[in-house]
């Protein structure tokens, strides 16, 4: 079941404007995280102003301005347990794991209909999910080196899956066959990153803030995913997840996988999901029962982060590591969203 949690509230103090950012930096394939699942568990619980540091936000405009917005965290319980894990017996693999369990979806039915809809193409390189009539939620680093925001992210795009082609069904010049997807592109207007991704706040790259908000331009109609908080491992049916990507390896292809997770964090899931480079930044979600219904709800608890090499005892191991949904990164998503935190006090 969906467990209903009292959300911290995120509050908007002081924004200031910065200097329009140079969007030089190399968008990064893989990251090396000098932290793996040993140092994350070591990490001390971050202080009320460290997370006032950590949830502040910058904000880049489709102009190229920019402004750092600074913010209060009211109503946080910070659990000094939180960050121990659960461990499981680790294993040294690569990205795809043993036999490729990826599923390309073809068909049109499944491809434009909920939950596939919601996967999204960022002009980057990136894949995302659909989180408002307006907003696609993806990875930070898609749009920024921890230093600088990457080329190609001052005229950022998303691409939805076209449902159908126009004219009166007539094949247009150059149109895909085979029911691989086309996209319609829609101009982002802005983006906002946690300054906890940053280099300069962190020391080094902290996977844990692996996330970032688009707004588009123009409002879509789609059906769009909502977010849910991360419940833990043993929460969840099987300790099964699912997400759908544009893979780099299956070109212009919606690519849907589901695995479970081997390893948690109090912020990072450690999974081997088969992925590839392409898939980062997509949603990934569980379904889950509403309290007190019947019904069954996927919601978005986590944003596939990628493939990541980590330190464990001493020696460089890898998986495919996602950022969970927090209570507070649920109220900064959903502040982002909606603009105030009203609609964001129950997750």
């Amino acid at each position: 079941t969906w467990h209903l949690k009292k959300i911290p509230q995120i509050v908007r103090e002081r924004t200031f404007s910065l200097d329009s950012p140079k969007f030089e930096a190399k968008p990064t394939l893989e990251l090396n995280s000098v932290c793996g699942i040993e140092c994350q568990r070591k990490l001390p619980v971050p202080s009320l102003s460290d997370l006032k540091d950590l949830l502040s936000y910058e904000t880049v405009f489709e102009n190229g301005t920019r402004t750092l917005t600074e913010v209060n965290v009211l109503g946080a319980v910070l659990d000094p347990a939180a960050n121990t894990t659960t461990r499981r017996p680790l294993r040294k693999k690569r990205q795809i794991y043993g036999t490729d369990s990826r599923f390309s979806i073809y068909d049109k039915r499944f491809m434009t209909n909920f939950p596939f809809n919601t996967a999204v193409k960022v002009s980057t390189g990136c894949s995302g999910i659909l989180v408002s009539p307006k907003h696609v939620l993806t990875a930070a680093h898609c749009l920024h080196n921890g230093k600088d925001y990457v080329k190609g992210s001052k005229r950022l795009r998303v691409g939805l899956m076209k449902t159908k082609s126009r004219g009166n069904g007539r094949k247009r010049k150059g149109a895909k066959r085979n029911g691989l997807p086309s996209f319609q592109w829609t101009r982002v207007k802005s983006t906002h990153i946690p300054k906890g991704w940053f280099k300069g706040v962190s020391g080094d790259i902290a996977l844990d803030y692996d996330y970032a908000i688009l707004e588009l331009k123009r409002p879509h109609k789609r059906k769009y995913m909502e977010l849910g908080i991360s419940p833990t491992i043993k929460m969840m049916p099987g300790s099964m997840i699912h997400f759908s990507g544009f893979d780099n390896d299956r070109s212009g292809q919606l690519v849907y996988r589901f695995c479970s997770i081997s390893d948690e964090s109090n912020d990072l899931f450690y999974q081997y999901c088969d992925a590839e480079p392409g898939s980062t930044g997509s949603g990934i979600y569980l379904r889950l029962k509403e309290p007190n219904k019947k019904k069954w709800k996927r919601k978005i608890i986590a944003v596939y982060s990628g493939h990541q090499w980590v330190d464990i005892n001493g020696e460089q191991q890898d998986y495919n590591v996602a950022v969970r949904i927090t209570p507070l990164k649920y109220a900064q998503i959903c502040f982002w969203i909606h603009g105030n935190d009203g609609n964001c006090t129950q997750g």
